[in-house]
């Protein structure tokens, strides 16, 4: 019968796979908007990092399987995300991006793994090996941070995925049950400050994603009317439409002084005949306004 450590390394195995495929969402985004947006590279650059490494200490450690293949697959899906935003970020990012890789992914990486199969022998390796992997998952974890501060500032989730923070949560809380029962340090420490992260940014979460929907909301009713202006100019309304407004607005205007059809009239004819100085003469604005022959606009 299978021990308890080893089912729980497996419930590990597949909440893991899961949180390393989370970020998949996100990057489909990317892809369909050929632009990387807001997103920041660090997070899945020191998470590649950090899945190679644990990869070589299950190849270092004896019972070290479950966690060498677990990060295998992890590393695969962190350099996907890694080359994606070398291909979609701004040309200032991707050179940013290009450096963190080439130092930590490449040089960092492989600086670790021929010091230990060079110089270090015996027990040592596991130990040198544990505690480089141990500081640097914390730093994973902690990778957040940079979000989370973007979150509490804007006071929207948008750049904080929810499945990666629940992920995040779940992944780091199984793991620290997985490292007491087989007696780990090394995976223990770094997971129990991961699911305390992770806490913090479901709260963060629950806090502010009422924020985000109304953002988007708001811009969706933006792009809507301005999708109207561009496809419809200024809109033209028939002489049914006004009457039909002026009827809906009628309590609205201002009250109008009666004019005598009669006297409306005769003046239109007479105007109609006289010229431009017998009309300015025989019709003074003056005396109209104080008989209320003008009508309001």
């Amino acid at each position: 019968m299978a021990s308890l450590s080893f089912i729980i390394g497996i419930i590990g195995n597949v909440i893991s796979i899961l949180f390393f495929a989370s970020p998949i969402g996100t990057f489909w985004g990317v892809i369909k908007k050929k632009s990387t947006g807001n997103y920041k590279a660090v997070p899945y650059i020191t998470t590649l990092l950090c899945t190679s490494l644990w990869t070589f200490y299950g190849i270092v450690n004896p019972d070290g399987l479950l966690v060498m293949t677990v990060n295998g697959a992890g590393a695969i899906f962190q350099l996907i995300y890694v080359t994606l935003f070398l291909i979609y970020a701004s040309k200032d990012k991707k050179v940013k991006t290009a450096k963190l890789v080439a130092v930590l992914d490449v040089g960092f990486l492989g600086a670790v793994i021929a010091a230990t199969l060079l110089a270090i022998h015996g027990k040592m390796r596991l130990t040198f090996v544990g505690i480089i992997c141990a500081g640097l998952t914390i730093g994973m974890y902690a990778s957040p941070l940079s979000a989370m501060r973007t979150v509490i500032k804007t006071k929207s989730v948008e750049y904080m995925p929810f499945l990666l923070s629940f992920f995040l949560f779940l992944n780091a809380g199984v793991w620290s049950a997985y490292a007491m029962l087989v007696k780990d340090i090394y995976i223990a420490v770094p997971n129990a400050i991961g699911f305390v992260l992770g806490s913090a940014q479901l709260i963060l979460y629950v806090i502010y994603k009422n924020n985000s929907v109304s953002a988007k909301s708001t811009k969706a009713t933006e792009e809507e009317g301005s999708a109207h202006l561009v496809k419809g100019g200024i809109k033209m309304h028939s002489l049914d439409d006004d009457l039909k407004n002026r009827s809906l607005n009628k309590g609205k205007s201002l009250p109008k002084p009666h004019v005598n059809r009669q006297y409306s009239f005769q003046k239109i004819v007479k105007t109609l005949s006289l010229t431009p100085y017998e009309l300015k003469s025989s019709w003074p604005l003056d005396r109209d306004l104080e008989d209320g022959h003008i009508n309001h606009p």
